[in-house]
């Protein structure tokens, strides 16, 4: 998959779920990029201790709710040739929503928010919703060499690895998420206006 050509007439449910796929793409991306702002504005010269304090996690369980969903669209609308790949990574959504609900009930309720920034380990329940849109990335790396997406892959899990263990302050941590922010708005901005055909590619190689 990758080759800029266009094999089949498309139908309507190839168009439909391109646009799907994509608008995960674009919502994911955008909250990645809110977070990574709003933490460079807020958490100078601010302390763990004191961040839940200066914190909106009204906001952010906003924002954490709404990658989870986004994140889903996504991969249940990719297009890969190999089926054991589509088995793979709708596998991990599925852990990443296992993880969910032991973050919901380690809150206590839907707050997940407070629960992330009181309990830091906690961050690593998100490892496994991080790396979907790190396997979304390398994929759109791998086919239409767009090598931001692999600077992603390997940045976003590390970034959560960063948060959950407190390694630096949260400035420096909230300026490397914008950094991974502005990488994966440069690589939505190159995906979203392809032509829908690419990502279907020649639908006979597709693995049943």
């Amino acid at each position: 998959m990758g080759e800029k050509i266009v094999y089949q007439s498309l139908t309507t449910w190839d168009k439909l779920s391109v646009v799907l796929y994509r608008m995960g793409i674009v919502i994911f991306s955008s909250t990645i990029i809110y977070t990574g702002i709003y933490a460079i504005l807020h958490w100078k010269d601010v302390p763990w201790t004191a961040l839940y304090s200066i914190t909106d996690t009204k906001s952010f369980n906003l924002i954490l709710y709404t990658i989870y969903f986004s994140v889903g669209l996504s991969v249940f609308t990719i297009h890969l040739y190999v089926k054991r790949f589509r088995k793979f990574i709708k596998l991990l959504y599925t852990i990443s929503l296992i993880c969910l609900i032991l973050l919901i009930i380690i809150s206590r309720g839907l707050n997940l928010a407070d629960t992330l920034v009181t309990k830091p380990a906690t961050g690593l329940l998100l490892l496994p919703v991080a790396g979907c849109i790190s396997f979304i990335t390398m994929k759109e790396a791998f086919c239409f060499r767009l090598i931001e997406g692999y600077l992603i892959t390997i940045c976003l899990p590390f970034f959560i690895l960063v948060f959950s263990t407190r390694l630096f302050s949260p400035y420096i941590t909230g300026a490397f998420l914008l950094v991974i922010g502005l990488l994966i708005a440069f690589f939505t901005v190159r995906k979203v206006f392809m032509p829908i055909a690419y990502d279907i590619g020649d639908k006979t190689a597709y693995e049943v």
